[in-house]
């Protein structure tokens, strides 16, 4: 096998051509999401859901061909998880070397009303069991350690009016051109996922790695980690709320930041790069 940051900058800067291209597959002239509702025998065409779920669902079948291409493109073979919540969504492996697998997992999420360059912000997988364990095949289509490298494919969009009304509306085919889109202002990238990942949870009783928000952060990397490298985020990840210490008062609470994990590692608090998607308020303070 390859030097792995070498297989892994290959990688990089394949899915980074791909991503590039796939606003142009997806959107029309005006940035409008090409795909307007489901359509039956009759010819009815129902408008797709609020859901943000359904969306990211719908956006999944609509890129697959351009997976497959890309797989074909550069000698991969897609193999998709075996079940629904397994971790990745799309391994690639390469066919002429098996051992050179790639996870990478299609992420979605919109811009948020209020703030133009933050996003609702994605889960980046698993902290639990296959994560500490990296030869465990539970959740994981592949232990965690066979794979060369563990990247996003991200997609973030406005939310159009239509994509928060509650209701699904009919309409029929000669309708076609009338239909609004449910989502729209597309912007694509591709990213190894500890490059964006935050110290926080991702979501509320899972045990799922966040993400930063500030969008512009995102496209360039600049997650909590990158002054410390993917090594410091998967010691932070695996030990998560595993580790005791002491408050100020000298009450006994776990370890959920970064600054308070270098320090019981005796690292340079400096490193955590701290305003790295930070939420500014409307009156300007960052959202502590």
């Amino acid at each position: 096998m390859k030097n792995k940051e070498k297989l892994k900058q290959e990688f990089q800067k394949q899915l980074n051509e791909f991503a590039s291209n796939l606003k142009i597959y997806v959107s029309d002239s005006e940035n409008q999401w090409t795909i307007k509702g489901f359509i039956d025998v009759f010819q009815n065409i129902y408008s797709i859901s609020a859901d943000t779920k359904i969306v990211s669902k719908v956006l999944e079948i609509h890129l697959f061909p351009k997976f497959l291409e890309f797989a074909h493109k550069y000698n991969y073979e897609i193999v998709l998880a075996t079940h629904q919540n397994w971790y990745p969504d799309i391994s690639f492996v390469s066919k002429s070397n098996p051992e050179i697998k790639y996870a990478v997992d299609l992420k979605t999420t919109y811009i948020l009303d209020d703030y133009s360059d933050f996003c609702k912000g994605f889960t980046l997988g698993s902290h639990g069991s296959y994560f500490v364990d990296r030869k465990s095949e539970k959740n994981i289509q592949y232990p965690y350690d066979e794979y060369v490298g563990h990247y996003c494919l991200g997609i973030i969009y406005s939310r159009t009016e239509l994509d928060r009304l509650e209701e699904t509306k009919i309409y029929k085919l000669k309708e076609l051109a009338k239909i609004p889109s449910v989502i729209t202002n597309f912007t694509f990238f591709a990213c190894e996922k500890w490059t964006i990942a935050s110290d926080k949870s991702g979501s509320g009783n899972t045990a799922n790695i966040g993400s930063i928000q500030k969008i512009s952060d995102i496209l360039s990397g600049n997650g909590v980690f990158k002054h410390l490298g993917e090594e410091w985020f998967d010691d932070y990840w695996t030990n998560y709320g595993k580790i005791t210490i002491k408050d100020k008062d000298g009450k006994p609470k776990k370890i959920t930041s970064l600054p308070e994990f270098l320090k019981y590692r005796g690292k340079d608090e400096t490193l955590y790069n701290p305003r790295a998607g930070k939420l500014k308020q409307k009156g300007g303070n960052d959202d502590k």
